[in-house]
């Protein structure tokens, strides 16, 4: 059951001390909020002050995994490395103890959300686009280590890549002319030469937040790591257009282009997420799935034969071309579940036509001791608005306001 708006009021006055809210509402589809990747119960809180706040609850096992380990990356995001970032992180406000897992308050980021095809589809946003994921890319990597978030070297990269091959592989689905093509790429020793750096971990277009034609704030923090910087990148190959070369060049540009063959790496991740649609598919015993996986590997055999997909590790190979898995890849399933890239925290796919009030409260006792103390249920929150339906709902390709949240 979706907890109501006043539950979540009340868990946000426990979580924030003085907290005076004035006006609620549910933030984010229902659909959505309980599937794989966004499994939060999520409301918009405005206060006495006009200060907007985001609320979440993670309803499964895996969307608390995935909320701690985000609050563990924004403690790491210090004032120093936010301010060398040219858009807004999410800002922990406070947490109440509820049942066994959290109920997290963040301040609310403004800006819109846009799908992959319309958000790399201006030339101006892509580029914007670019500069955040190198500035990303730019942070200092000891930090990372400090906060005892993950690390891996080239060569780590390069054997975990190897390994989910080899998973593959082992279901008995996987073309012997795909595997070819990936074992050639990870023979390739030119293409492991990078320097790790710091890397978002989980970019998608839902991680992205959009002001004024550029970034304004970035989401989904959950799998922040030092690793493979190729891994922010392979989203952006699925887009349609030049506006996701756009995106890699200004990427490149502002890097120096110190990883002359990121784009090729970036490549082989973008095609490996086939592997992983496919490994979902066995591990969970969903036939379903693994056709469709098996059906994708098929198309991407049909492209290599036919050449419109370039080799991932030629002697001399172009460093910007993505036609080869374009038309493949924007059709594999998005938020496949994974060990080292978490879902990102805070990015739900937001409808504003679904906040509502008719919901039933839910039992909002929290359980364990908290610094407050008085339960979320005997909270005072004050004559507290709940807004209704009132919103429009748009398409995946249109601006749907969204919250920093995670």
């Amino acid at each position: 059951m979706v907890r109501s708006p006043l539950t979540l009021a009340a868990l946000a006055t426990a979580a924030v001390p003085d907290l005076d809210v004035v006006q609620v509402r549910l933030h984010g589809s229902v659909a959505r909020s309980h599937g794989a990747n966004g499994a939060f119960d999520s409301a918009l809180l405005i206060d006495r002050d006009d200060r907007a706040l985001i609320i979440r609850v993670p309803a499964s096992q895996a969307a608390e995994t995935e909320q701690s380990a985000d609050l563990v990356a924004l403690r790491a995001l210090t004032v120093g490395n936010r301010s060398r970032l040219p858009f807004d992180v999410p800002q922990f406000v406070g947490q109440a103890p509820l049942s066994g897992t959290r109920a997290v308050v963040y301040e609310f980021l403004e800006g819109d959300s846009f799908g992959a095809d319309a958000l790399t589809g201006h030339a101006g946003v892509s580029g914007s686009i670019g500069r955040a994921i190198a500035a990303v890319h730019s942070l200092p990597t000891a930090f990372v280590g400090t906060a005892g978030l993950p690390q891996q070297s080239a060569q780590e990269c390069r054997t975990g890549t190897i390994a989910l091959i080899d998973r593959a592989a082992a279901t008995g689905y996987l073309p012997a002319a795909i595997l070819r093509r990936w074992e050639q790429a990870t023979d390739d020793d030119g293409l492991w030469q990078f320097a790790p750096c710091v890397v978002h971990g989980s970019l998608s277009a839902d991680s992205f937040l959009i002001a004024d034609d550029s970034v304004s704030g970035v989401l989904g923090w959950s799998a922040l790591s030092v690793g493979d910087p190729a891994r922010d990148l392979h989203w952006l190959l699925a887009s349609r257009g030049a506006a996701g070369e756009t995106a890699v060049a200004s990427y490149a540009s502002a890097r120096q282009g110190n990883d002359p063959r990121i784009t090729q790496r970036a490549m082989l991740y973008a095609e490996l997420e086939l592997a992983r649609w496919l490994l979902h598919g066995t591990d969970t015993r969903n036939q379903g799935i693994v056709d469709d996986a098996v059906a994708m590997l098929d198309g991407l055999v049909d492209n290599v034969h036919q050449s419109t997909s370039h080799p991932l590790s030629p002697p001399t190979g172009p460093v910007l071309d993505v036609a080869g898995v374009e038309s493949m890849l924007k059709s594999t399933p998005r938020g496949i579940p994974r060990r080292d890239l978490g879902g990102a925290m805070h990015t739900d796919a937001y409808n504003l036509s679904e906040f509502g009030s008719d919901f039933e409260d839910d039992d909002a006792t929290g359980s364990g001791s908290s610094s407050s103390s008085s339960s979320p249920d005997d909270a005072a929150t004050g004559a507290i608005e709940i807004v209704g339906d009132s919103a429009v709902s748009r398409t995946d390709d249109q601006a749907r306001t969204r919250s920093s949240s995670e």
